[in-house]
């Protein structure tokens, strides 16, 4: 059985749940600019870069329409202290379930391990959470383009290590995620809703249900029937 040479992680929702902190830090400016936004609005928020999500949320009152450049820049950077002072809060607690015996299973392989988040603040809650030593490489958001689903923070982790996308595993919470992860060619590995993550090669319904050995054998599967498609 051949196995993956890659297995690129996303953050919220896949390691831990810093979702609920992003919402609460968007909830709290969209109320401090006149605005009301749920947690069905915030699923639209998942796995896109903070200035895209900024634009979803100023799209909801048109008077808002047209604000300039830096003050949308200032705006972004104060949901972001709103977070920085929520994720404070973090600890190896927080590791969702599942998620270290998994990471602990592909370093034991040989496996190198990479994430690929939009978030900026990913190397600050991998420290808290204490698996920053575990990856071999954290993309820099920064140096990424394109945000998801175009597959570049995807692409950009595998073309450092200069292994081929199809011996990559992307694991994603986000239907924009794992639209980057097919769109490049990889194995995606979809948490959560299957109606959401439908475009997933292998869902589970929670992170508790990830397996290396089933994840392994579902990629091997996938590369026997590629040729025939």
């Amino acid at each position: 059985m051949t196995k993956p040479k890659l297995f690129i992680f996303d953050l919220d929702g896949v390691i831990t749940d810093t979702a609920e902190f992003h919402f609460l830090a968007w909830k709290q400016l969209a109320e401090e600019l006149g605005i009301t936004i749920d947690r069905r609005f915030n699923e639209e928020l998942k796995g896109i870069s903070r200035m895209e999500s900024l634009e979803k949320i100023l799209a909801l009152d048109p008077a808002l329409q047209g604000m300039p450049l830096e003050e949308k820049k200032r705006l972004a950077e104060k949901k972001n202290d709103h977070y920085k002072e929520l994720i404070r809060t973090i600890t190896p607690d927080h590791i969702l379930p599942g998620v270290e015996p998994l990471i602990k299973r592909i370093k034991e392989e040989g496996i190198l391990l990479a994430l690929g988040s939009a978030s900026k603040n990913a190397p600050a809650v991998l420290q808290r959470l204490g698996l920053y030593e575990d990856f071999d490489l954290i993309v820099d958001p920064a140096k990424v383009k394109k945000g998801k689903p175009d597959p570049e923070i995807f692409t950009k982790a595998a073309d450092h290590f200069r292994v081929p996308y199809s011996a990559c595993v992307g694991v994603e919470d986000s239907a924009a995620g794992i639209e980057a992860i097919n769109r490049a060619g990889m194995f995606s590995v979809g948490v959560g809703s299957a109606d959401v993550l439908s475009a997933s090669a292998y869902i589970v319904p929670d992170t508790s249900r990830l397996d290396f050995d089933r994840i392994v054998e579902k990629f091997n599967r996938a590369r026997e029937v590629e040729p025939s498609r």
